[in-house]
């Protein structure tokens, strides 16, 4: 029989698609798509993640959804380890036949409890009213909320001074969810960007799980303020930051844009880096290195977090916007935490700019 991961390829090599094809149009992550393909399941943030891009994917490529959902918890359960007690033989104690009168004892028992049960059970009135579950009312706190909705049930996103209602009114194909700028839709494993005011930040909106067409089973949905936006900070009211300071700020734009930050290592030091406020690269990296190790590049839409066990170790330098500038972040044989990252000041323009962090 073939495979999970044999089935996706197959389909998607027979229809002549590229990982690059499906990953631009199902606006999965090609790292989820080859995972789902080489059924490791290890870097997905969760189960809910698992089965919706696998729906997603399967409809794509013109597969049965409930099928690949099988074959998908077949493996989980062949993964579960076998419990031990399963795997050693337990002697028999006592012989067949007191086993069998007492088999025949447990069984007239629970006959008797099933019959006694009938006989004696109450009636049902026939007026009774199953109990309906209302709509539920969230408050988003942090930048980030995710749970199961059902219809009906709203959220209020709170953003400065002011709050924002979304609604869910309903679970079709799509689900549809009434936002204060009039109705959005998204589709499973997808997202749709939402504008909650003029000054406010923008909102992402993505739908985790759901079943198409069935209301009952509510969706998971996941609710994302802007990272750039949610994280504006007035520059000359963060300690350390001076407006035109050159060692702080790097560069100065009307809007935010990818950056690199390029590494030279000079010495024997401990490195750790970060990739901020960006979903899909979350992990933490970390190692030794030491003079003459290659060049490293980290690139970032947002920020980068910087650990150095030895400041002057490294020779710092940010790439962006046509322009390449060298960075100081401390001095010989010091420990500093710092952020490289954009934020906004009063004149709503964005710096890039480097924040010493407490350690």
């Amino acid at each position: 029989m073939e495979s999970l991961g044999d089935k996706l390829k197959s389909a998607r090599e027979g229809k002549g698609l590229s990982l690059d094809d499906a990953g631009k149009d199902t606006k999965i992550t090609i790292r989820y798509l080859e995972a789902l393909e080489k059924e490791d399941f290890s870097g997905f943030p969760g189960e809910a993640y698992i089965t919706g891009f696998l729906r997603n994917y399967g409809t794509y490529l013109d597969l049965d959804v409930q099928e690949l959902l099988s074959l998908y918890y077949a493996l989980k359960i062949q993964e579960q380890p076998i419990p031990e007690q399963l795997l050693k033989k337990t002697p028999q104690v006592l012989p067949k036949i007191i086993i069998g009168v007492l088999l025949g004892i447990i069984i007239a028992g629970v006959c008797g409890r099933v019959v006694y049960y009938f006989i004696n059970r109450p009636k049902t009135p026939s007026g009774t009213v199953a109990i309906v579950r209302g709509p539920a009312a969230y408050v988003m706190e942090g930048d980030s909320f995710e749970r199961r909705f059902y219809r009906g049930d709203s959220i209020l996103v709170p953003a400065g001074a002011d709050q924002f209602k979304l609604e869910l009114l309903s679970i079709g194909e799509e689900v549809t969810i009434h936002t204060p700028n009039g109705q959005v839709t998204v589709s499973l494993s997808q997202e749709a960007n939402v504008e909650l005011g003029k000054n406010a930040p923008g909102l992402t909106i993505s739908a985790m799980d759901y079943t198409r067409n069935n209301a009952d089973m509510g969706v998971l949905l996941r609710l994302e303020l802007d990272s750039i936006q949610s994280q504006s900070t007035n520059v000359s009211a963060i300690s350390g930051v001076t407006g035109q300071n050159a060692s702080t700020m790097i560069f100065s734009s009307p809007n935010p844009y990818p950056f690199t930050l390029q590494l030279n290592f000079q010495g024997y030091c401990m490195f750790r880096w970060e990739i901020l406020m960006e979903r899909d690269r979350r992990d933490r990296n970390e190692r030794y290195f030491q003079r003459g190790d290659p060049e490293l590049g980290i690139q970032a839409q947002n920020g980068i977090r910087l650990w150095v066990s030895n400041a002057q170790a490294i020779k710092f330098q940010v790439i962006g916007g046509g322009k390449t500038v060298p960075v100081e972040i401390g001095g010989p044989g010091e420990v500093v935490v710092a952020d490289i990252r954009w934020v906004r000041d009063d004149d709503n323009r964005y710096r890039l700019v480097v924040l010493r962090l407490e350690t």
